[in-house]
């Protein structure tokens, strides 16, 4: 709705700063998740086979076998059975799965196989096949072809779709978990009020974007979550815009999505900044708009709520705005190996939140041809609410050019 304003007649939120925030030294990037908390997985996730109709789970997804494993190969097969587990790769990861087995804890309590593609499959058919026996994959991430090679393979058990047995488990973090997590923001954190003297005019989205990913490894990420956004202007109203070699001017809003990766987990961050000055009122107001939705939904997130009430909390306040059709996406999702795993955070998503879950929260609205405002954290349930993981100013803060 074009020059709406905020539901409370609210004069916008934004404010430009002389100086950009200055933020403590990101932390480097720690080890692994420690081995009490990784060597216990594969015990709970026996728990659940009955409940899905298995008898012993293939395991593919690669984050889940690193999960389970910690091993992060690029190649890798997981096979847990009622009483033996075994982890199978190729030659290239002969060295870095038995220090990763090991390091997890996991020496003597997971079968570790090296070699060729034969090599493999005959461990595997060996650990999981057999008559009578139910084995379960991930139907996920299993295709049609993958699953009638699979069936030749493991003949004659019977094949088992399962979905989200290791996801469910992923989806609440212990302490190992959440401290990578935590390193992952910091980094982040620090990255960006490196680099926020950058968003100038005259400064391409490119430019930006490569010294924020260079920030982040410099500062101890391993890499960068997923690919920056950087978006200026117009192209702010494209949600998952790339960064382009357009120019930031004065008075544009640049949303900034980023996130670090440390020790494989990761975490989420979007800005949204004003150049050098504040924006035209119409552009102010959905800035504040979008401000006090994204606080909303964060004050919703706690121990017990469902997921679509939290993006309901967001969802309701901009379309009691009159802009509900500029907010086209789920207000978050869950974060951890993978940036967007579950539990969805979205309408009429029907997940209980529980303390150790990990969420993002970000609404944002978007006017086609003129910008875009979103603005998320990354935020953790805790016992009593929940906290944030990313902590960088939500306020344009920008140096005067």
């Amino acid at each position: 709705m074009t020059g709406a304003s905020p539901a409370d007649g609210a004069p916008p939120a934004l404010a430009v700063l002389a100086e950009p925030v200055q933020l403590p030294p990101a932390p480097t990037a720690g080890s692994p998740p420690g081995a009490a908390g990784v060597a216990g997985r594969i015990g709970r996730l026996r728990e659940r086979l009955a409940g899905a109709g298995a008898d012993v789970l293939v395991v593919t997804t690669l984050a889940n076998v690193r999960y389970l494993t910690g091993f992060s190969g690029s190649a890798g097969i997981v096979v847990v059975g009622p009483g033996a587990a075994l982890v199978a790769t190729d030659g290239r990861y002969r060295t870095q799965v038995a220090e990763q087995v090991e390091a997890a804890g996991l020496a003597g309590a997971v079968e570790v196989v090296v070699g060729g593609a034969q090599d493999q499959r005959r461990a595997v058919a060996a650990a999981a096949g057999g008559a009578g026996r139910r084995v379960g994959l991930e139907a996920d991430d299993v295709s049609w072809a993958a699953q009638r090679r699979w069936a030749e393979l493991l003949a004659p058990a019977e094949l088992v779709p399962t979905s989200g047995l290791v996801e469910g488990l992923r989806q609440v973090k212990d302490a190992g978990e959440l401290d990578l997590m935590a390193r992952a923001a910091a980094v982040a954190d620090a990255a960006l009020a490196d680099v926020l003297h950058l968003v100038a005019p005259g400064r391409s989205e490119q430019e930006v974007a490569l010294a924020l990913d260079s920030a982040m490894r410099r500062l101890g990420a391993e890499d960068r979550a997923f690919e920056t956004i950087v978006a200026s202007g117009p192209n702010a109203a494209k949600p998952h815009a790339r960064p382009t070699e357009r120019r930031l001017a004065r008075g544009d809003l640049v949303v900034v999505d980023f996130g670090a990766t440390v020790g494989g987990y990761r975490s989420d961050m979007t800005r949204t900044f004003a150049v050098g000055e504040a924006p035209g009122p119409e552009l102010s107001a959905v800035w504040s708009l979008v401000a006090r939705a994204q606080a909303a939904g964060v004050a919703a997130v706690r121990p017990g709520a469902a997921a679509g009430d939290v993006d309901a909390a967001c969802r309701d306040m901009i379309a009691d705005a009159g802009m509900a059709e500029a907010f086209e996406h789920g207000t978050g999702h869950g974060v951890g190996l993978d940036v967007h795993e579950a539990p969805s955070v979205s309408g009429g998503a029907t997940a209980i939140l529980e303390p150790g879950v990990v969420v993002t929260v970000e609404p944002g609205v978007y006017l086609a041809g003129r910008g875009g405002v979103r603005i998320e954290d990354t935020v953790v349930v805790t016992d009593d609410g929940c906290r944030p993981l990313t902590r960088f100013p939500k306020e344009p803060v920008l140096p005067r050019t």
